[in-house]
C-alpha cells in the first residue's frame, strides 16, 4: 500500500476519535487500503473511510499525538486566566496525574474560568467560590460526583498552583445513592467464555475474571510481567499507581502458553492489530458481543468480570483483607461493599415465618 496516495485527517465520527481516509477513488486503492487495514469502515453519513484513532494506527500513517490537553479550551477564556489555566496543566503534569484525571479537571476549572470572563481568578474569595458551587447545584442541576470533580479541580488551583492554605466549602450535595455493584454468576461467565473461539479475545476476558483486574490492567499487561514459575503477575502502575502482585491462575496457563506461540507478542502481552497496546475499548467490544452471543441481557460492562471475581472470592471463605490487597483497593470499606452482593451468608438466615 502506497500511503502516499491518500491523505490522513483526524476528525470524530459518532462521538470517537477517528482518522478519516481521503483518496482518488479506485477499486485497487480501495482494495489496497482494506488489505492493510482490515479495520477500515465506510461512513455513510461523511461518505469517507475512516479508521479509529489509536497510537498504534497514528505510528504507522506517521501522525502526530492528537492535541495537548487544554489545548481546545484556551480558546474559550479569555487573556487575563489564560496563565493560570498554563500553570494548572503545567502543574497537574509535574504531579504525575493521568493523562484522564487532566482531562477532567482541566474541563472543570475551564467552566470555571468561563464564566469570569474579564475577572481575575486569582483575585476570588472563598465566598464567591461557594456562590459559583451552589450556582452549579442549584442552576445548572449538577449531582454529586460532577461537583466532587469540579471542587477537587478547584482546590488543586488554590492550594497546589498558589500554595494557599487548605480550603473547605461547605457545599450541601445530594446523596450519592449507594448502588451495588453489578455481577455475573458462574454459569452466566462460562456461558461468554464458550461463545469465543479467539485464543486472544478469551485469554483477555478470563485474566479479567480469573485475577480480577480492571480492563486498562489487562492491556498494560507485559510479557515480562507474567512469572509463570511463582504462578505470579505483576500489575505495575495501577490505579492510584500502586504495584501489586496476583495469583496467576493453573487454569489459564495452557491457554497462555498456545496463545504465546500463535501470536509471539514483542513486549505488550497483548498488542493491537497494527502493533503497539492492545485498546481497552477493543476489549471492552469483545465482552459485549460475547455477552450478545452467549444471550445475557444484563446491563453490565466488562468491569462485571472484577466485581463477580471479588464476589465469588468471598463466597468461596477467602478473607476481605486478602480479597482488599488481589484487588489493589486503598480502603477495606470500598472491598466491603461485596458483602452486601453475596449469598453466602444470607443463605443461612432463615424466615422466622419457617418455624412457625
Amino acid at each position: 500500500m502506497d500511503l502516499e496516495k491518500y491523505r490522513f485527517k483526524q476528525g470524530t465520527c459518532k462521538g470517537k476519535n477517528v482518522i478519516w481516509i481521503a483518496f482518488p477513488y479506485s477499486v485497487k486503492l480501495k482494495d489496497d487500503l482494506k488489505r492493510r487495514f482490515p479495520s477500515a469502515r465506510w461512513s455513510v453519513t461523511n461518505k469517507m473511510w475512516y479508521l479509529t484513532d489509536l497510537p498504534s494506527v497514528r505510528s504507522v500513517l506517521n501522525i502526530k499525538q492528537r492535541e495537548e490537553v487544554g489545548e481546545f479550551y484556551k480558546s474559550k477564556i479569555l487573556p487575563v486566566n489564560q496563565q493560570a489555566l498554563n500553570s494548572f496543566i503545567h502543574q497537574l503534569k509535574l504531579k504525575a496525574y493521568s493523562r484522564n484525571t487532566i482531562r477532567i479537571y482541566v474541563a472543570e476549572f475551564t467552566h470555571l474560568l468561563e464564566l469570569l470572563k474579564n475577572k481575575n481568578v486569582d483575585e476570588l474569595t472563598s465566598e464567591q467560590l461557594k456562590s459559583y458551587f451552589l450556582y452549579c447545584i442549584n442552576s445548572l442541576g449538577m449531582k454529586e460526583a460532577k461537583m466532587n470533580g469540579k471542587i477537587n479541580a478547584v482546590k488543586f488551583y488554590y492550594e497546589k498552583v498558589l500554595h494557599q492554605p487548605r480550603m473547605f466549602f461547605d457545599i450541601p450535595r445530594p446523596k450519592k445513592p449507594q448502588v451495588l455493584p453489578k455481577m455475573l454468576s458462574k454459569s452466566e461467565i462460562k456461558k461468554i467464555f464458550n461463545q469465543i473461539e479467539n485464543r486472544k479475545h478469551l485469554l483477555m476476558l478470563k485474566l479479567c475474571y480469573g485475577m480480577g483486574l480492571r480492563v486498562s490492567e489487562v492491556v498494560n499487561l507485559k510479557i515480562h510481567h507474567i512469572d509463570s514459575s511463582r504462578m505470579q503477575v505483576l500489575i505495575g502502575g495501577a490505579k492510584g499507581k500502586k504495584d501489586r502482585y496476583v495469583n496467576l491462575p493453573e487454569s489459564v496457563l495452557g491457554l497462555l502458553r498456545e496463545y504465546y506461540l500463535e501470536y509471539k507478542p514483542k513486549d505488550w502481552l497483548f498488542e493491537g492489530q497494527y502493533g503497539g497496546q492492545y485498546s481497552a475499548r477493543s476489549v471492552q467490544a469483545v465482552f459485549k458481543k460475547a455477552m450478545k452471543k452467549a444471550n445475557i441481557h444484563k446491563q453490565i460492562g466488562i468491569h462485571g468480570l472484577r466485581h463477580s471475581y471479588a464476589t465469588h472470592l468471598l463466597e468461596s471463605g477467602a478473607d476481605l483483607r486478602f480479597i482488599q490487597e488481589l484487588l489493589g483497593h486503598n480502603s477495606i470499606k470500598t472491598t466491603q461493599v461485596y458483602t452486601h452482593v453475596t449469598n453466602t451468608s444470607k443463605s443461612k438466615v432463615k424466615s422466622p415465618l419457617d418455624s412457625l
